[in-house]
């Protein structure tokens, strides 16, 4: 009895496995034909034929003449092949207007992976299909887009987790303002409008502009300013303004609190916190020494304005047109911590309506 004449009968739906087609090729030189080897084989005549085509190779003889042969090698070589290039159907392979969509908010506008996508849900874009955010980004990592690539994202890849130490002293230069610690901690918790955390953003060095950059800690709303210098009197000069555009009550109301860092244009805390009229519009409260991290939001913050304004640009060349297009951006900006809204629309839904 032959190895083959067996009663082990094979499943359906289960590809020849390398074994098999040697046995195909050893059958094949004994003479066996296709119908012979499927039931040998155990699977069906279809299956063989096809099989033979697969692995079909022409080989040379020693008088320069050709021969064609089975090679289980080649067949299981193109079935390898063909079984590397299975799986679904790209989502957006007949979404043009997705990928045209997706390609212009990461390369000129500038936004992550998770805004532009979030940002054609608000929008309400009737594409043909929608992609989740793993998979755009599995898509940008395969280098399946045209126009961008991992190094068109705000972030490759995030980097190791900081370590913050907490200081507790207070910092040299500043020795009579309040401290954070100071602040009420229902604000921790930001749940109530109207906390504000302040800094300043530096262009090139020997250059005097700079930017005032004011961020509501609930909505993260922004607020940018040009200052001709870093000044304590450019920074109280922008709250007198406000305060004169808002008018004194409406003021106190959005502007509760200010957090800021200890820098020399911020330590007129007393100027800061009186009104134009009289009394006091807002408390000013100082973060520890070498605590950027005690004003997260306003870190970000800047972050997102280094897109359009790198480190070591002479910031005088900027327009307030141009200042004033980035905060826009910057507050129309879908943020996964609002769950996709953006800074306006969380500003709405507070009733807080005030254009400053």
């Amino acid at each position: 009895m032959e190895q083959y004449n067996n009663n082990t009968q094979k499943r359906k739906g289960k590809h020849l496995k390398y074994e098999e087609r040697e046995k195909i090729e050893v059958l094949i030189r004994a003479g066996h034909g296709t119908r012979e080897i499927a039931r040998l084989i155990g699977c069906s005549e279809r299956t063989v034929r096809r099989e033979k085509q697969r692995g079909k190779v022409e080989l040379l003889n020693s008088d320069l003449t050709t021969r064609t042969e089975y090679s289980p090698d080649a067949a299981q070589r193109q079935y390898d092949i063909k079984a590397h290039n299975k799986g679904r159907t790209l989502k957006i392979g007949n979404d043009h207007a997705l990928v045209a969509y997706i390609e212009s908010r990461i390369k000129d506008d500038k936004y992550s992976p998770y805004a532009a996508l979030q940002k054609a849900r608000n929008e309400r874009i009737p594409f043909k299909s929608m992609i989740c955010l793993r998979t755009l980004y599995n898509y940008i990592d395969s280098g399946l887009f045209l126009h961008i690539s991992n190094k068109d994202l705000p972030r490759e890849g995030k980097g190791k987790r900081r370590i913050y130490h907490k200081i507790n002293r207070r910092a040299y230069n500043n020795r009579t303002g309040k401290l954070i610690n100071e602040r009420d901690e229902s604000i921790l918790d930001r749940a109530d409008f109207g906390h504000w955390e302040l800094d300043t953003v530096v262009g090139r060095n020997r250059t005097r502009t700079v930017l005032l950059v004011l961020t509501e800690r609930k909505t993260r709303y922004e607020k940018i300013f040009k200052l001709e210098s870093k000044t304590e009197a450019s920074v109280v000069r922008v709250l007198d303004e406000l305060e004169q555009k808002l008018g004194t009550r409406r003021f106190r109301k959005i502007f509760k609190t200010i957090t800021c860092d200890n820098g020399c244009e911020n330590l007129d805390y007393e100027s800061m916190e009186r009104s134009i009229k009289s009394g006091q519009r807002t408390m000013v409260f100082y973060t520890h020494p070498y605590s950027a991290w005690e004003r997260g939001s306003n870190e970000n913050a800047n972050k997102l304005i280094r897109r359009f304004v790198p480190k070591g640009t002479d910031i005088g060349q900027y327009k307030k047109s141009d200042i004033k297009r980035i905060e826009h951006w910057m507050n129309s900006y879908p943020r996964k911590i609002l769950n996709g809204k953006t800074a306006y629309m969380a500003v709405a839904e507070l009733n807080k309506s005030f254009v400053i």
